[in-house]
Parts: C-alpha cells; sequence; structure tokens
C-alpha cells in the first residue's frame, strides 16, 4: 500500500483534533505528540514513531502547526542530538534521553569545534580517558551556541592518542550541569554573543553515554554534520493565526528566547530582500553598473533556491543527506558574499554607519561585518570543496601527511 502526504496529513490532523487542549502546559502537550507516534512519524513504532517515510514529519508537523498546535521542539535537541542518538545509540541510552529531548524536558548544544580543530575536526584533541564505569573529559571547545543554558551536550572527544586521528574519538552525551565546565560568551565583530567557549576540567561522563563504539566517533560525528549542513535543526517558530491558549503562549515566549541566538542570522545571509530597496532610496537603481551586479545577485540566489529544493526533496524521498547539503551552502555563502558587495557599492562610505537617522543603515552595516560568518560556520567553504570534489567528482583525496598514523606521532596532548 502506498503511504501518501494527503493520507499523513488526514490522519495526523484527526489526532490533532481528538487530542488538542491549549489549556495544557507546552511540556503535557508535547508528552501527548510524542507518545502519539506523531514527534516523529518517521521513527520506528518502538521509538516514539509510526514506521513512516522520511517526509512524514515534515507533512506532520506542517500540519499540526497550520491547524493551531505546536510540534517539537526548538533546536540542537531535536535537529541534531535526538536523530545521531536514534541512528547509532544504544537502547539504554535511546531510553535515557531520547524522550525528555523530544519532549523539550532537556536541551542540548554541540561540543565540536576547538581553537584548533575546526575545518580539521577529526584534529580535535579534547582527551577522554576511562575510569571505571566513567570517562574523565578534559579540553576546549569553541563557537557553541546555546552553551550557557544547554542541560547536555553531544561531545566528540580523543579517547586514543595512538589510534590514526579519525579512529581515536569517541562521541559522548555530556551533562552540562556539573563541576568542571566552565561557559564564557564570545563578543563578535557584530557586537552580537551568540557563541560561546567552553572549557572542560575533569568533567566526568558514565560509560553508557557513548553513541556508538569507542573509537567510533568520527563515524557518528559526521552523520550528524550531515544533520547540520542538510539544515535539519529545527528553527520554524510560525504559528497559526488566532491560535491561542497556555500552550501557545508558552511556545511562543520558548520560541522568542531561542530566536534572541539568531536575530542576526539574516544579516548574515546578506539581507538581499533590502537591496532593490536600497538601491532605489539611494538613487543607484537606474546606475548600469549597479543593476548589473543586482540582476547576477537575484539570479544566483534563485539558482540557489532550486538547489535547496531539490535536497528538500530528496529528503521526502527518504534518501540520506547528500551532496546537495555542502552545494547549498556553498550557495548561501557566495549569496552573502555577493550582497555584501552589493550592498557596499549602492551605499557606499555610508554602508560603514552603524547609528544614523535612518535604521536601514544599521541594518546595512551589520550585513558587512556579519557576512563572512556565512562561509565559516557550519563547515567552512574549503571543506564542503573538498566534500564534493572528493566524493561527487571522484577527485584524489587531499594529502594528508600523517594519514594512518598514531595522532601522538604528530601531536601532543593539550588537557
Amino acid at each position: 500500500m502506498t503511504i501518501t502526504e494527503t493520507a499523513v496529513e488526514r490522519d495526523a490532523l484527526a489526532w490533532f483534533c481528538s487530542a488538542w487542549d491549549p489549556t495544557l502546559s507546552l511540556l503535557e502537550w508535547r508528552q501527548l505528540l510524542v507518545d502519539s507516534g506523531w514527534a516523529v512519524p518517521s521513527w520506528s513504532a518502538e521509538w516514539f514513531g509510526r514506521d513512516l517515510p522520511a517526509w512524514a514529519d515534515r507533512v506532520a508537523h506542517n500540519a499540526i502547526r497550520r491547524a493551531g498546535g505546536v510540534s517539537t521542539p526548538l533546536g540542537v535537541g531535536v535537529g541534531l542530538a535526538a536523530p545521531t542518538m536514534y541512528d547509532h545509540a544504544s537502547d539504554e541510552l535511546k531510553h535515557k534521553y531520547l524522550r525528555r529531548t523530544l519532549t523539550g524536558e532537556l536541551t542540548f548544544c554541540q561540543l565540536f569545534s576547538e581553537p584548533g580543530a575546526g575545518s580539521d575536526l577529526a584534529g580535535l584533541q579534547a582527551t577522554a580517558v576511562r575510569d571505571g564505569d566513567e570517562w574523565i573529559v578534559n579540553g576546549q571547545k569553541v563557537w557553541n551556541t546555546s552553551a550557557d543554558h544547554a542541560d547536555m551536550a553531544i561531545l566528540a572527544a580523543r579517547s586514543d592518542w595512538n589510534a590514526p586521528k579519525h579512529a581515536g574519538i569517541t562521541y559522548f552525551v555530556l551533562d552540562m550541569h556539573q563541576p568542571g565546565i566552565e561557559v564564557r560568551s564570545i563578543r563578535q565583530m557584530n557586537n552580537h554573543a551568540s557563541f560561546n567557549e567552553v572549557f572542560l576540567t575533569d568533567a566526568r561522563i558514565p560509560h553508557e553515554n557513548i553513541v556508538g563504539e569507542i573509537g567510533g566517533g568520527w563515524a557518528v560525528a559526521r552523520g550528524t554534520l550531515a544533520h547540520e549542513r542538510s539544515f535539519a535543526t529545527n528553527r520554524d517558530a510560525s504559528f497559526a493565526a488566532g491560535a491561542i491558549g497556555r500552550v501557545i503562549d508558552e511556545a511562543k515566549e520558548e520560541a522568542a528566547e531561542y530566536n534572541k541566538t539568531y536575530v542576526w542570522y539574516p544579516q548574515r545571509q546578506g539581507r538581499i530582500d533590502l537591496v532593490v530597496g536600497r538601491a532605489r532610496s539611494m538613487g543607484k537603481s537606474d546606475d548600469p553598473v549597479v543593476r548589473q551586479a543586482m540582476m547576477k545577485l537575484i539570479s544566483f540566489q534563485r539558482a540557489a533556491e532550486w538547489t535547496a529544493e531539490r535536497a528538500s526533496a530528496a529528503r521526502a524521498l527518504g534518501r540520506p543527506p547528500g551532496s546537495e547539503g555542502s552545494i547549498g551552502k556553498l550557495a548561501l555563502s557566495e549569496v552573502a558574499r555577493r550582497c555584501n558587495h552589493v550592498h557596499s557599492m549602492i551605499s557606499g562610505a555610508s554602508a560603514m554607519l552603524a547609528k544614523t537617522d535612518d535604521p536601514i543603515d544599521s541594518v546595512i552595516a551589520e550585513v558587512l561585518v556579519s557576512t563572512p560568518a556565512q562561509s565559516i560556520a557550519g563547515g567552512t567553504d574549503e571543506i564542503q570543496h573538498n566534500i564534493l570534489g572528493e566524493n561527487v567528482l571522484g577527485l584524489p583525496k587531499q594529502s594528508a601527511p600523517d594519514r594512518g598514523l598514531p595522532f601522538s606521532d604528530t601531536n601532543r596532548p593539550t588537557g
């Protein structure tokens, strides 16, 4: 029997209409949602799902929101941690964390990048040393969103210095509420502070909190990164017009707090929506050079949207994340750079003025100092080029003199 989007939408709405109670708390509502199987209908029935195709999650969530309800929580927990645990964790670990992550009782951050291991993530040096039934972790992580208020973290750490660098990494779930964890915010050049650095000093992790196998953390981390590059992190905070009730009020408060971190992200992407209006207001809309630059920018951006739609279609068909994620990431970076250039052409030196009588001036100034981040966050452009060159075009792998050697031969522990 073929399962259609129409049938999934109908069944999700039928359940919603029978279960919806706007007087419930947000947590009570999400507990009902998770237990019904409609929070992650693509997962197995054993783990809070309905054994439906991958596209069913999107269809069910959209149907519930349009009907005036609330779906799963925002952020790293549902977008990255939960699907990674679903794919790789032991049943014990799934029982321990999956349900509470899906209901929003637990929030997560991601502890991957380090000062010396960002693009070359496999070169990370945070250490995990086994001590009986626990692991002791030391090291530093950086560019960690929400680490200042997360309950848990997904962590990649080096557990074997004598193995090759990709083979000596283990993936953990870490409790952030313990001694030995210090979180410091990072002030950015656009004056926001969306990221943190995390210092780990003898932090402890139960052995059962390993995701996957000891030394198998690189494969697990790549799965997490594939979700990240495919824009899986849930940031949809839309609500139906006229939706009311305690659930809605609490969900709106949750969304407002969550989105404080991302308030500058539209500027990071270049604000292409402001280009034409800005050109008109600055008297540049008839300038042939400016018009040509705007045309090239808008044409490229629309072509990039088609690539993103292909990626969405592939995921809707249940295909695993593929090259579309890297292509889309590169396209976003290029759109941001071109926006930066066009805004500079239109506004000239005044683009550097952050405080004037025109509030758009401050937005443009923020664009100019925010767009460089688009080429770095979530995997640099250079890394995306390597992924596409090696995995799609079949080019030879980048030279790596340390390939196959024990990590300790070329690096020294810092923890």
